[in-house]
């Protein structure tokens, strides 16, 4: 099983285990699991994880590619020479990773057709759909509550007697939340269902952010029954 750190730790603190060492934390941890008895976790196959590690390779590439070119914006122009070959080199790997995931795509039968479908909505390019494919395979045979819930889109309540805080979302596979996240940027351009969507809740009120996160849930939700259903994007009729 893979548990969560910090429900560990509160475990701890909840039956008095205060003192901290490697043979004691070994015992916690299997005291743990035979109290709490948390679901057990699968290992992917090495495709399916080799997809995921891509994917996250790529995102720390666009994230070094970014301080590249903010860094370009600042430098005097004499030193810019010494930046613009390491860009070149970012989109060189970029694109021979893209390449990578999408050739593991095509050897599969299965992970074509969830390709096919997910890519179906405008808004879901290859890189979502190959996160989605890798990161949350249960996608297509679960709740869509528990699929808001595994991604991290589903707000939680946070009361207690007569206090009332805002609902958070928290937990949940962040790689994926952060893929869709990105997604959902070009999703409330391009997509009349999400934008519409975003317009309304930024109308009532809404932070952006919060309005952002409340369409990926809704576009989770939505992908859910899609590969459940086995059925293509289809945007309601006006």
């Amino acid at each position: 099983m893979i548990a969560n750190p910090i429900h560990i730790k509160r475990f701890a603190g909840a039956i008095g285990q205060r003192a901290k060492t490697d043979r004691l934390d070994a015992q916690l941890i299997a005291h743990y699991g035979e109290a709490i008895k948390p679901n057990l976790s699968q290992l992917k196959p090495d495709t399916m994880q080799t997809m995921s590690d891509l994917v996250a390779r790529r995102n720390q590439l666009l994230v070094m590619q970014t301080m590249e070119k903010n860094r370009l914006q600042i430098l005097p122009k004499n030193l810019a020479m010494t930046i613009k070959p390491i860009l070149t080199a970012f989109k060189n790997q970029i694109t021979k990773i893209e390449n990578k995931i999408l050739e593991l795509i095509e050897r599969c039968p299965d992970y074509q057709a969830k390709n096919t479908i997910l890519q179906s909505m405008n808004g879901i390019g290859k890189i979502a759909s190959a996160s989605l494919i890798s990161n949350l395979p249960e996608l297509g045979y679960m709740t869509n509550k528990q699929a808001s819930a595994l991604v991290g889109v589903a707000p939680m309540n946070r009361e207690s007697g007569r206090f009332k805080g805002h609902r958070k979302i928290q937990g949940g596979r962040h790689q994926v939340r952060t893929v869709l996240y990105m997604a959902m940027m070009s999703a409330i351009q391009s997509n009349p269902v999400f934008k519409e969507t975003y317009q309304r809740l930024v109308a009532a009120g809404k932070p952006k952010k919060v309005a952002i996160i409340a369409c990926v849930r809704k576009m989770v939700v939505i992908l859910n029954s899609m590969l459940r259903d086995g059925v293509l994007w289809e945007a309601p009729k006006a």
